[in-house]
C-alpha cells in the first residue's frame, strides 16, 4: 500500500506568503479596492477566484476577477527567479522519498509559477506528483485537491500526510480524511491549525525533519 506525504507549497516549502499578500494588495489597490494587508493574508492559500470572493464578497463584481488575477500574477512573476525555499525544505522531501513515502505537492499554484516554485524547492528527484487547483472543480478548502493527489498516487487517505501552513490547508485535508501537519512559517497562528484539523504543529521543514520520528510520518 503506497503512502502519501502530501505538501503544499507556498508557505510551506518555500517562503513566498507575504509575497503573494504584497501582490494581492498592490493588485487590488491598482483597480481601487481598499483591503488590508492582514486580511489579505488570512486568505492566502485559496484559488484566485475564492480568494477574491473572500476578499471582496459573492456580491463583487466578478468581472474584475480575471483583470484582478492578471495583476497579481504579473507582479509575483517578478519574483519568479528569486523565490526562496525554506530551510530544509528539499532535505524533508527527499528523507520522505528515502523512506518510502510518495510526496506529492497539493498547491492552488499555476502552472508557470508552479515549475518557478519546484526550481526554488529543489528536489524533483523526490517528487512523484503534483495535483493543482486546476486539475479539479473547487480547490482548497474543498477536499477535491486532497482527493486527486491520493489517486495520482494510488494511495488511501488511511495513512496519509498533509502538510500545509493554512487553514485551508488543514480544512481541505480533514474533510479528505487525512492526518494534517501544520507549519507556524506561512505566518497563521498555532491555535487556528490546530482548530481547523491540524493534529501536529511544527515550526518550519528544518523543525519537522528534525522531529520527523516523533511525528505523524514516524515509523
Amino acid at each position: 500500500m503506497n503512502r502519501a506525504a502530501l505538501f503544499d507549497v507556498d508557505g510551506t516549502l518555500a517562503d513566498t506568503n507575504h509575497l503573494h499578500v504584497t501582490c494581492w494588495w498592490e493588485a487590488l489597490r491598482q483597480a481601487g479596492h481598499d483591503v488590508a494587508m492582514h486580511d489579505i493574508h488570512r486568505a492566502i492559500g485559496l484559488p484566485g477566484e475564492d480568494l477574491l470572493a473572500h476578499l471582496l464578497g459573492e456580491d463583487r463584481d466578478t468581472d474584475e476577477d480575471d483583470s484582478l488575477t492578471s495583476a497579481h500574477d504579473t507582479l509575483y512573476g517578478t519574483y519568479f527567479d528569486r523565490l526562496p525555499a525554506l530551510d530544509s525544505a528539499a532535505e524533508l522531501l527527499r528523507e520522505l522519498d528515502r523512506r518510502g513515502w510518495r510526496v506529492v505537492l497539493v498547491t492552488s499554484a499555476q502552472q508557470a509559477e508552479l515549475d518557478a516554485l519546484r526550481r526554488a524547492v529543489d528536489a524533483d528527484d523526490a517528487i512523484a506528483a503534483t495535483a493543482s487547483s486546476d486539475d479539479v472543480s473547487e480547490g482548497k478548502p474543498a477536499p477535491d485537491p486532497v482527493h486527486h493527489a491520493l489517486g495520482l498516487v494510488d494511495a488511501p487517505a488511511r495513512g496519509a500526510v498533509f502538510v500545509g501552513d493554512t487553514v485551508w490547508d488543514m480544512k481541505a485535508a480533514t474533510r479528505a480524511g487525512v492526518a494534517c501537519v501544520g507549519l507556524l512559517c506561512g505566518g497563521i497562528p498555532r491555535a487556528d491549525l490546530e482548530e481547523a484539523g491540524a493534529g501536529a504543529v511544527y515550526r518550519d521543514p528544518a523543525d519537522l525533519l528534525a522531529r520527523l520520528d516523533d511525528s505523524p510520518f514516524g515509523p
